[in-house]
């Protein structure tokens, strides 16, 4: 059907040319002085439409592919990339206009009639990448800010305001958080941006082994969420293309809805701190509710495997918690007591130092 009609327009084209200017041509040529039907417009209305018929065998079925090519691509597109993009185009075209009135002042007719065509072309172009490349700071320009800050009003009336969520990638591969999505404690619209998406499927399509179980962990946990879990999830589709790290854009994007980071990659933690981006640490969180281990308690840990430092020992609690045993190298695949000496608390995770017991009370 598509190349039908590009057929018919330009059919539609070449008779109108024919039907100008083929009459002149025949006459400025001296062709047919003698054949009058010959130098008839319509005549030559025939003609044109012949030959760009012909024309288009030569050409029609490229350009109907470009034609779905583009249309694929204008699909696919978020629709805040086509709608600023083509606000960014309509604008381009009206000042184009504008300076086109003022040419007209000129009376050469290369001013009037070639470089018209180059304004339209060149403006157009140049609005609809700067609407496309700028839209997320465009949307700032909306009142959409403004109705924020109204519903931020009415949370705080009764007490609370629910930000976005923003997952990191290391966060949805970890898995804990749709635990914590289903107790309840963490409220709000969960947002997983395009871009962590993609890394998650770029992941799950690895060649090691070990990197596609957890990307593939990774969408398993997004799928729970989303159809399981009672928790309100949105996709944000737009992209910080002149961004390249993923963790760069998950901090412009907070930046620019105001929302909080949930992740538990230690570096993605202090880089939102660094910039004032609020940041939820799912590791953090892990360490608030874990049972206190004070020094001077005593804990049954089995060591398992020797430590970096000389005659060290390690072992693990129940929760994953490291226990390095002093020491502990002699007492591998024992169970034995130790008293705790100190706890290292930090957002990566907990540490416990401890002495064996019999050793404690030898000394």
């Amino acid at each position: 059907m598509m190349k039908r009609m590009i057929q018919l327009f330009f059919i539609i084209i070449g008779g109108t040319l024919g039907y100008v200017y083929i009459h002149k041509l025949l006459e400025l040529l001296n062709v047919g002085e003698n054949l009058d039907w010959l130098t008839s417009p319509y005549v030559g209305a025939v003609v044109g439409a012949v030959i760009f018929f012909l024309l288009t065998q030569l050409f029609v079925d490229s350009l109907v592919n470009a034609i779905k090519v583009f249309e694929e691509k204008v699909i696919k597109a978020p629709v805040t990339d086509v709608l600023f993009g083509t606000f960014g185009l309509v604008f381009g075209l009206i000042v184009a206009f504008l300076v086109q009135g003022a040419l007209n002042n000129f009376n050469l007719v290369a001013i009037n009639t070639v470089i018209p065509i180059f304004i339209y072309l060149f403006l157009g172009y140049f609005g609809f990448q700067i609407g496309f490349k700028k839209r997320d700071e465009l949307i700032n320009l909306f009142p959409i800010s403004s109705r924020s800050k109204d519903k931020k009003k009415d949370n705080d009336d009764e007490g609370t305001f629910k930000k976005l969520k923003i997952l990191d990638t290391s966060v949805i591969i970890d898995g804990r958080i749709a635990d914590i999505c289903q107790t309840g404690f963490l409220e709000g619209i969960l947002v997983i941006p395009r871009f962590v998406l993609e890394e998650l499927q770029h992941i799950a399509d690895s060649s090691d082994v070990l990197k596609r179980n957890r990307g593939r962990r990774g969408l398993d946990i997004l799928n729970k969420i989303q159809k399981e879990l009672s928790i309100k999830v949105e996709i944000y589709e737009g992209n910080f293309e002149d961004i390249a790290e993923v963790d760069s854009k998950l901090v412009q994007l907070a930046k620019l809805v105001s929302g909080v980071v949930v992740t538990n990659d230690f570096n993605l933690n202090k880089v939102c701190e660094l910039q004032g981006v609020d940041v939820l640490n799912i590791n953090d969180l892990a360490n608030a509710v874990k049972p206190i281990v004070l020094p001077g308690e005593e804990l049954k840990v089995q060591v398992i495997k020797d430590g970096k430092e000389h005659n060290q020992g390690i072992g693990y609690l129940d929760d994953g918690t490291m226990i390095v045993v002093e020491d502990g190298r002699t007492q591998i695949g024992k169970t034995i007591d130790v008293i705790v000496t100190s706890v290292l608390q930090t957002s990566a995770g907990r540490m416990i130092f401890a002495k064996p017991k019999l050793l404690e009370q030898a000394l």
